[in-house]
């Protein structure tokens, strides 16, 4: 076994002189590249190695970093193990800045280049409404099933996926406010899952989290009515240690809620031509075409370079020259996605997470995290005839808008009003709601919320049906630095009250379940109980979810 001083040196020097051989695998660092700041990697061949095998092998690197941080030093070096009790004051210091640069290298995946793939654009899939399968007065009743498929996202490759009724993402639930809906829900997996309505205030007992498991092969019934404004939702697993990985196959799907008063406004409501949903998402293929979660997972936040709307790469539609309505769900993992228009064009945008806005907000940008959702409407009018727009995802094309011709339009108007949100309760009674402080903390495999990593036999919070409370969630950074963390509660839609000590932007100030939080930043929500049961809070990058960076609070 190597002496303790002499693992340090030669773990240090080959860290700073660029060359780290890891195990039997044979994989090498070698110098970074200057202009992007991402080291090169080279595998036992001398050759460069891919995306994928980079992240596997960073995450392996920071696993083994980490464990002679912690004491386990089981990694890189089969059989050998390391005890802090063995490094002095010397190593540790060594071994921290190591680790930081690790962290680093490891967080470049958030500037992450997008690839503009070999293939020629295909028409965007635009996902079919599901028929109920019965329907009397204003009962609904709906069958969804997860299951396996093959789905061929690049030419001439077909990669294994998962999908709600079909092989890849799912169907689109479009539900009433006031509606009594029943879902019969069938797991075809090998495995356990859950089904999750993301933004639907429903009891705990059918928000499908952790603890509403579906085992293989089994069906089971849930039942909710409808009762919130209309608003663009969606549904994914959530059943714990599968999650990540099951949405990074394909379970994925959208959910819109419909009420009368959104009925009645000249929107763009004509679905897959005026009204477009765009499921965007990002991942990496193998060299054979596949995606393959096991091979690039981040205890980060399992990313890709290739983009995905509605399951298609490189995805075009071809409209007129008028309002255009687009309904983004943000469904990555852990990838912030800044939305923009080809020639910095403006967009006015009319709704987020839970529902409109008091009056469209005009943007050139729209950040939005995993989970988050927005809707826009775009005057496609600022295109010429013959032109092709793009909807940009961080730069990078996701969707190529044809401007086919000329056509009449719906009478929107970016001055009229949408809806009426109540007004935030004065200063003087805000200052008498109880508080509740929440803390994200870390990053990689090493999270936890105030402290404490996710148990199913705990309740973190109470709260009582009908109140409402403060909600701080800070996210400090640590000596490692720190990342935006999407913060996301079941079972409620909250207000944004401020963004450390200040008003929220506009498209913030309405209804909202998941957001954005940014490193040393303190976000202050106002939540109202309105259901009761046990339900999740989490950070809604996947990975850290399932790494133990959730908790539970129970309203009675």
């Amino acid at each position: 076994m190597m002496k303790k001083s002499k693992r340090m040196q030669w773990l240090l020097g080959s860290a700073l002189a660029g060359t780290l051989v890891i195990g039997s695998a044979g994989f090498a660092l070698a110098d970074t590249n200057d202009t992007t700041g991402v080291s090169c990697m080279t595998g036992a061949n001398g050759q460069p190695m891919n995306d994928a095998q980079h992240r596997s092998m960073m995450n392996r690197m920071m696993g083994y970093m980490q464990g002679m941080m912690h004491g386990n030093g089981q990694g890189m070096m089969k059989g050998q193990t390391m005890h802090r009790s063995m490094m002095d004051g010397n190593d540790q210091g060594m071994m921290q800045s190591m680790m930081s640069g690790m962290h680093g290298m490891m967080h470049q995946h958030i500037a992450i280049q997008y690839k503009n793939v070999a293939q020629a654009e295909r028409p965007l899939a635009i996902p079919p409404i599901l028929t109920p399968t019965e329907q009397e007065g204003n009962h609904v009743t709906y069958s969804l099933t997860a299951q396996q498929g093959e789905t061929e996202l690049l030419d001439g490759h077909r990669t294994q996926t998962l999908g709600y009724n079909g092989a890849m993402l799912g169907p689109v639930l479009r539900l009433t406010k006031g509606q009594q809906v029943t879902m019969k829900l069938s797991n075809r997996l090998d495995e356990p899952t859950t089904f999750h309505w993301h933004g639907l205030k429903v009891d705990s007992d059918a928000d499908g989290g952790p603890h509403n498991a579906v085992q293989p092969g089994e069906d089971k019934t849930v039942q909710f009515t409808v009762d919130q404004q209309a608003a663009t939702l969606w549904y994914h697993p959530h059943y714990m240690g599968n999650t990540a990985r099951q949405v990074y196959q394909g379970l994925a799907g959208l959910i819109l809620v419909e009420d009368s008063q959104e009925t009645a406004l000249p929107l763009p409501r004509t679905y897959g031509v005026d009204d477009i949903p765009l499921v965007i998402q990002d991942r990496y293929f193998t060299e054979d075409g596949r995606i393959d979660y096991n091979a690039v997972a981040n205890p980060d936040g399992t990313q890709g370079d290739v983009l995905i709307v509605n399951g298609t790469v490189k995805p075009y539609i071809t409209t007129k020259s008028h309002w255009v309505r687009y309904r983004i769900v943000n469904g990555s993992n852990a990838s912030n996605f800044d939305v923009a228009l080809s020639g910095h064009h403006n967009f006015y945008q009319v709704a987020s997470d839970g529902g409109l806005l008091t009056r469209p907000v005009s943007l050139t940008t729209l950040r939005l995290s995993p989970g988050e959702r927005a809707e826009i409407v775009v005057d496609m009018s600022q295109y010429k005839v013959g032109e092709t727009a793009q909807v940009t995802i961080n730069g990078a094309t996701a969707l190529a808008v044809r401007i086919a011709d000329v056509a009449d339009t719906v009478a929107f108007s970016p001055d009229m009003a949408l809806t009426t949100i109540a007004p935030l309760p004065e200063s003087d009674i805000l200052a008498t709601l109880p508080r509740k402080h929440i803390e994200l903390q870390g990053m990689g495999p090493m999270v936890s919320i105030n402290g404490r990593t996710f148990s199913m036999e705990r309740i973190d919070e109470q709260a009582v049906l009908g109140t409402q409370e403060i909600w701080e969630v800070t996210n400090p950074s640590t000596m490692m630095g720190g990342m935006i963390h999407p913060f996301h509660m079941h079972g409620v839609q909250f207000r944004i009250l401020s963004r450390n000590g200040q008003t929220p932007p506009a498209q913030e100030q309405g209804w909202k379940d998941t957001v954005l939080v940014n490193p040393d930043e303190k976000v202050e929500l106002l939540v109202r109980y309105e259901r009761k049961g046990v339900f999740m809070f989490h950070c809604h990058i996947l990975e850290h979810e399932e790494n133990g960076m959730m908790g539970q609070f129970e309203v009675k």
